[in-house]
């Protein structure tokens, strides 16, 4: 091996600190450094089969509000009741100008906590509820050969 200092071929290296980094050196550029402390073994971690965590609650639980559908109009003609520009709404909410506009052309989505500022400045609701969806089951029956040449027309 060789010396990290010098580059002497050495049979024996001790771990040295010069300067602040921990090197390898020979016994002669060992002089140079302090003796660096002995590494620490590290405990092997186990993991026990009892210990698993299954996530059982549904994740869209909580997700039951969603951006009405003409969301930047709706922001655009608030502001301009209220005599803001888009700098001035920017800097009530904390945004750039060219991201207001962005948000304004629906090129955007504000983040929800974003849209309850601009909701909270502008005196508007962009929120509404998520109408849960209705599955209707359909009585399930087999094809037939009319159903085969009615799909080919």
């Amino acid at each position: 091996m060789r010396c990290e200092l010098c580059g002497k071929e050495a049979d024996r290296l001790q771990r040295v600190i010069i300067e602040g980094t921990e090197m390898m050196v020979c016994s002669s550029c060992a002089a140079y450094g302090k003796p660096a402390p002995t590494p620490k073994a590290k405990k092997p971690v186990s993991i026990s089969p009892s210990k698993k965590e299954y996530y059982t609650r549904d994740i869209f639980e909580k997700m039951n509000k969603e951006l009405v559908p003409d969301w930047g109009t709706k922001i655009m003609k608030a502001r301009e009741q209220k005599g803001l520009s888009r700098q001035q709404l920017g800097a009530m909410i904390g945004e750039k100008t060219n991201t207001v506009a962005k948000i304004e052309n629906q090129e955007l989505r504000p983040s929800d906590e974003k849209a309850k500022k601009i909701e909270k400045v502008l005196g508007i609701v962009l929120f509404q509820d998520v109408k849960p969806a209705i599955i209707k089951k359909k009585k399930v029956r087999g094809l037939t050969i009319g159903d085969l040449l009615k799909k080919d027309e």
